[in-house]
């Protein structure tokens, strides 16, 4: 049990700090402030103490809660009824209010029903008046004013006169009860035109004219003016009759063609709509086909898949909508950007979430990777796979061969090779699959690329050199991919070992055993011994089984390259690890860029095979070229699909490759002035003291400057840190260190982004290489390689030497033959020689990363703890271009 501080213990124990001291004061525990550290002892006291309070106080949480809920489930109770009561409550109110309007409905249809009935009575009623009218009217055909005829003649001539107008009124009146007024108009014409005639009859007679004269106008008007008053009403009356029935029989026809276009309109609309939902379930029925086929997630269909920095106009391409809505709500979130520029991730969801767009934003690497559905009743149980992880000579390599030997001596088939990047071991009639050299280099890459190829890891620790460097970096990339690791502590027949002190050294990690308390399998080995191998196997076996590792090997192959490479006599030979799915001869698959058929597949032991299931690791053959350690494999049905996923990736990495910005060197400076890219030098330079800048910056003043201009865009006293290297990037600069260093954080910036970092000790040396670079004559030069460094811990005399540091290299190694420099706060305090190198109290030529040492240096004695050490050699580079 570790010590710990009483606002630790407060805070375990939910309490605060104040009332902690309080329970310590009365347990008479010493103890001043939070920060105090309580021994171990004090502890245990205090757990025991407060054991009855903390269960006094968890029964009266309980019993709270239980009020609460208590309280709670009346509440809804509550709720509830007068929910239901609101629910009949206005059930009722529904009822009643349809009740009434159904009332109402009834009474103006009985109403609308009487109008018309009664509007109908009384046109039937002016029909039968018109005609009953028509019926008793009396038909005077007598003259008003009986003429006096002298002879027989005239009073024939009159006979036939009448006859021929009762004629003529009785046609007018059947055409008035069809046609209207314009049939009466003629047939008064008519009648006067008769009368005429009958005038002139009489004149031919010469039977009294001056009498006829007289008395025949009036009589004619007398008769025109009664029958055009009867004739107008008549025709009146059945014009209206006409009229009423024409409105009617036209607002019914109307009506019937309004509500025929309706329902014609209706059914077109009806027709459109269910053509177009059969057109989307024939889609989507497509789409999901498609997705099956290809073992998608039926639950994504309508995730839009979006690439890490898409631009305004791609983002709107792949959701569907105007470019203009998505700079709207740019422009209303406080962003405004224009089609052509790289939206964030963040932006990207607050678009599609405004837009009600479900997303995902793929980074480069998942762009270039698979996902897949599938369904569990389809998974089996799969073979584990293993990664052995660990430093420097803790025996990895022992513990493989190690299992080798268990494999075959227990006459298991399967065997185990290191041939081809895997290898397999059968035990108990189980497969496990190891890679063999991964590295934790490699698999950081690997895992970098999207690619998990590994169930378990086996770290490995000498038990008598306990937790080094590389360990802690194999434990934080196992965290890192999310994978369990079993541990195993090697060397334990060895003197000196302590596998003890090796569990409480991982404990401080997060690696804690099972019989502490943790998650974490022990097994203590000897790989040169072969002790505990079969133990260790087994607990990889129980667990994978914990794991419960299964897979769908019913579906087209998958997996991932574990290396790769170019053969002279069989072309691009790949070694893969299925992950699911069974891989075939003659399979069309696409990894990375590379695409081809099976022609041959070869076991870890070298033996042709047809197929290859999960946790299978083949070497193939047929890939038109040479895909990369961790890319993603595939197999697709058609090889055309292959190459077309092939070339587009190959296409999009040129065009990558193209659009990366090249800085400039001094190298390359008179190539890019020459192909007129650069008209100007920027420089940053970092130098020990500020006279030091003074002076290299007037020397760079008095440079000719007629074909590029040399321009410092920044210079400031102290070590190159990696905020130069971004400016440097961004301004295509180079960097001028003089008599500093660039720290660790810089080195890795520079080296990622290609940025050109020059170290000189020496104002003349740094002007030569400009100008040299500026006028093309860089000539061959001697370049400083870095093989180590080295941090001093503590300081100690050495008899005939002097001060010694006590050190821990960190990084590469440092040889009794190299150039070193002490650099402190950046700053170049010493450069010469190594005057010793010790390990523990023996001179040795080199020590590697991750072991202490003693060093001595030449002719300097001011070292102090903190100080680091640079070991460098000098070589002869001759220039290439």
């Amino acid at each position: 049990m570790a010590k710990m501080r009483v606002h630790d213990l407060a805070k375990e124990y939910g309490m605060q700090s104040k009332e902690m001291l309080e329970h310590l004061a009365a347990m008479k525990i010493p103890a001043k402030s939070p920060s105090s550290t309580l021994e171990d002892a004090y502890v245990a006291m205090a757990r025991k103490k407060l054991k009855p309070i903390l269960e006094a106080r968890a029964a009266e949480i309980r019993k709270k809660q239980a009020e609460a809920k208590k309280r709670e489930e009346e509440e809804k109770k509550r709720a509830a009824a007068e929910a239901e009561a609101e629910r009949l409550a206005a059930e009722k109110r529904r009822e009643a209010e349809r009740a009434e309007e159904e009332k109402k409905r009834a009474a103006e249809e009985a109403a609308r029903k009487k109008a018309e009935a009664k509007a109908a009575a009384e046109a039937e009623a002016q029909r039968k008046a018109a005609e009953e009218a028509e019926r008793r009217r009396v038909k005077d055909t007598a003259p008003k004013a009986a003429p006096s005829f002298h002879s027989l003649l005239d009073q024939i001539a009159q006979q036939e006169e009448v006859l021929k107008q009762q004629a003529a009124e009785s046609a007018a009146h059947k055409k008035s009860e069809k046609g209207g007024r314009n049939h009466a108009r003629a047939k008064v014409e008519e009648s006067i035109g008769n009368e005429r005639r009958g005038g002139r009859s009489n004149a031919h007679g010469d039977i009294a004219p001056q009498d006829d004269r007289s008395s025949g106008p009036s009589r004619r008007k007398k008769n025109r003016r009664g029958g055009e008053e009867g004739e107008d009403r008549y025709s009146r009356m059945a014009r209206e009759a006409e009229a009423y029935n024409r409105s009617k029989v036209l607002d019914e026809a109307r009506r019937d063609i309004e509500e025929a276009s309706r329902e014609s309109a209706g059914r077109r609309k009806k027709r459109k709509e269910r053509r177009q939902k059969q057109a989307a379930e024939a889609a989507m029925e497509q789409r999901i086909e498609e997705a099956l086929a290809n073992d998608q997630d039926i639950s994504q269909l309508d995730t839009v898949k979006v690439p890490q920095g898409s631009t305004v106009s791609e983002l709107a391409d792949l959701l569907g909508v105007p470019a203009n809505d998505i700079i709207k709500r740019l422009f209303l979130l406080g962003n405004p950007l224009t089609l052509t520029e790289t939206m964030s991730d963040d932006l990207i969801d607050l678009v599609a979430d405004d837009l009600g767009r479900e997303i995902k934003i793929m980074t480069k690497e998942e762009e270039n990777s698979f996902t897949f559905y599938d369904d569990p009743k389809d998974l089996k149980p799969r073979p584990p796979v293993v990664t052995v992880m660990g430093h420097v000579d803790h025996g990895k390599t022992s513990l493989l061969d190690a299992i080798r030997h268990t494999g075959v001596a227990a006459g298991e088939a399967g065997g185990i090779t290191q041939a081809i990047g895997a290898s397999q071991v059968t035990i108990n009639g189980r497969q496990i699959t190891f890679i063999d050299t991964p590295g934790h280099e490699t698999f950081t890459a690997m895992r970098a690329r999207g690619a998990k190829v590994t169930d378990i890891v086996i770290l490995i620790v000498a038990a008598d050199d306990g937790v080094m460097p590389q360990t802690i970096e194999s434990i934080n990339h196992a965290k890192a991919a999310n994978v369990p690791v079993v541990v195993a502590v090697n060397k334990i027949d060895k003197p000196g070992a302590d596998p003890t002190r090796v569990r409480q050294e991982l404990t401080e990690y997060g690696v804690i055993p099972e019989e502490w308390g943790g998650q974490n399998m022990f097994v203590d080995i000897s790989a040169k011994q072969n002790q505990g191998i079969d133990e260790l196997l087994e607990t990889v076996l129980l667990q994978a089984d914990v794991l419960e590792l299964k897979a769908n090997p019913d579906t087209f192959a998958s997996g991932n390259v574990l290396e790769a490479k170019l053969d002279r006599g069989r072309g691009s030979v790949a070694t893969v690890l299925v992950t699911r799915g069974t891989l075939h001869i003659g399979d069309a698959l696409v990894a990375g860029m590379a695409f081809g058929r099976v022609r041959a597949m070869l076991d870890p032991k070298g033996n042709a095979v047809t197929e290859a299931g999960p946790s299978d690791a083949v070497e193939i053959l047929g890939l038109q070229t040479v895909p990369m350690a961790g890319d993603e494999f595939r197999v697709f049905q058609e090889e055309r699909d292959a190459r077309e996923l092939a070339d587009q990736r190959a296409l999009k990495a040129r065009i990558e490759e193209q659009n990366r910005v090249k800085h400039v060197t001094l190298e390359n400076l008179f190539d890019t002035m020459a192909d007129a890219e650069v008209k100007e030098l920027n420089l940053i330079i970092k130098a020990d003291v500020q006279g030091s800048i003074e002076a290299l910056q007037d020397s760079l003043d008095k440079m000719d400057q007629s074909e590029v201009r040399i321009m410092t865009i920044h210079s400031a006293v102290g070590a190159i840190t990696e905020t130069d290297v971004v400016l440097a990037d961004a301004s295509n600069a180079i960097i001028i260190g003089f008599g500093v260093r660039p720290d660790a954080k810089a080195r890795s910036a520079a080296e990622r982004d290609g940025v050109e970092i020059r170290t000189y000790s020496v104002i003349y040396k740094a002007i030569e290489d400009i100008d040299a670079a500026r006028i093309g004559m860089l000539k061959p030069t001697e370049q400083e390689i870095q093989t180590g460094v080295a941090d001093v811990r503590d300081t100690f005399k050495v008899p005939k030497v002097g001060i010694a540091a006590g050190c821990m290299i960190t990084e590469g190694e440092i040889s009794r033959d190299n150039q070193i420099r002490l650099v402190r706060d950046g700053i170049v305090v010493y450069d010469g020689h190594i005057a010793s190198l010790r390990r523990f109290k023996e001179d040795v030529k080199s020590v590697k990363s991750g072991f202490e040492c003693g060093i001595g240096l030449e002719n300097f004695q001011d070292i102090k703890p903190g100080d680091q050490l640079e070991a460098y050699r000098i070589e002869q580079v001759a220039r290439t271009e």
